[in-house]
């Protein structure tokens, strides 16, 4: 990182925290505003806002609920992969590369597969299953990255593409001896998708992703310190291998919670935590929120993209993000090298 963490926590003010937070709730407003009037339908929004017509319910009950749904789901994304990348020290980490994704895609499936997806199961044992299975994934991670009682960064990158290989070969035999019904959806379910979308879904889901956020907030100035090394954590009088399961383990909540709903979106958490510090600095007071207003603006243009690019044919999300974000990985990776 070009700017130390210690100095971007001296230069961190209410005034420059105030002005970021506010920029960029008003970039979101904005953001949700613009991508509900766009879409191959073309709406009246003045006979929208009366709900009198066809144009009311396009707008309020099938796109902005979708809108809603990316913010969430993306600002998530964006949290998890900066809270990972300060734990980690490496700003390579997001939860699609590390296997995190992966293990809450097999509990997703797993329990799909088990009571069947039906909207009341949708809002309250699948993020349930999902969770469980990023949270076991994160833990088996974190057991294969530590050698000698250290937490090895690259050890764990190169455990997280093995997790991810094992988890999509588990996938695949489950989708294998599922009915073509349940395959079906459980393909179009991993490709990544918002298209299943009401407002009592992002109700729940908001819930789930409030827990998480809480538990991350909590652990900011930590996660400040844990970025300095675990040695000088430790000198500093932080708990280091509390503080990382903590902070693991609110991860894993929104990764699970957002897999659950939306399937395996990827490079999210990459890339928007890396251009935020690159442009707000490492302090994760600051940077924690501003992922996720910007990484929920981002998924939210790209999920428009998907749904409008081919005219009435739809796109999966997880297809645009992975043609963005894959070359930024590529980028990322060389730049780290030399």
């Amino acid at each position: 990182m070009s700017v130390s963490t210690v100095d971007t926590v001296r230069y961190l003010t209410p005034r420059r925290f105030t002005g970021v937070a506010a920029a960029l709730s008003l970039a979101a407003a904005v953001t949700v505003v613009a991508t509900a009037l766009i879409g191959p339908e073309s709406i009246d929004l003045r006979a929208a806002v009366r709900g009198t017509s066809v144009d009311h319910v396009i707008l309020f009950q099938i796109r902005l609920p979708r809108i809603l749904l990316g913010l969430v789901v993306g600002g998530a994304l964006g949290v998890a992969g900066a809270a990972l990348q300060a734990l980690l020290r490496n700003p390579l980490a997001e939860p699609h590369i590390i296997g995190v994704s992966g293990g809450a895609a097999l509990g997703g499936v797993l329990t799909m597969l088990l009571v069947g997806r039906t909207p009341v199961t949708e809002l309250s044992l699948q993020p349930l299953g999902s969770f469980a299975g990023a949270l076991l994934a994160t833990a088996l991670l974190v057991r294969l990255g530590t050698l000698r009682g250290h937490l090895h960064p690259y050890t764990l990158l190169l455990a997280g593409v093995v997790c991810n290989a094992v988890a999509g070969a588990l996938i695949m035999f489950l989708n294998s001896i599922a009915d073509f019904y349940q395959a079906h959806g459980i393909i179009f379910w991993l490709m990544g998708s918002l298209a299943t979308q009401s407002y009592a879904l992002v109700g729940v889901v908001g819930l789930y992703v409030a827990g998480g956020l809480a538990v991350l907030g909590w652990q900011a100035r930590t996660l400040n310190v844990l970025s300095l090394g675990d040695e000088e954590a430790w000198h500093l009088g932080v708990d280091v291998d509390r503080a990382r399961r903590i902070a693991f383990a609110g991860s894993a909540l929104l990764v699970g919670a957002v897999v659950a709903v939306s399937g395996m979106i990827g490079f999210v958490g990459l890339i928007v935590p890396h251009v935020a510090r690159l442009l707000l600095g490492s302090d994760n007071r600051l940077l924690l929120p501003a992922s996720f207003l910007a990484g929920g603006m981002a998924l939210v243009w790209a999920d428009t993209v998907a749904r409008t690019a081919l005219g009435a044919t739809e796109l999966p999300v997880g297809v645009i993000t992975a043609m963005c974000g894959g070359p930024f990985f590529v980028w990322l990776l060389r730049r780290q090298a030399r």
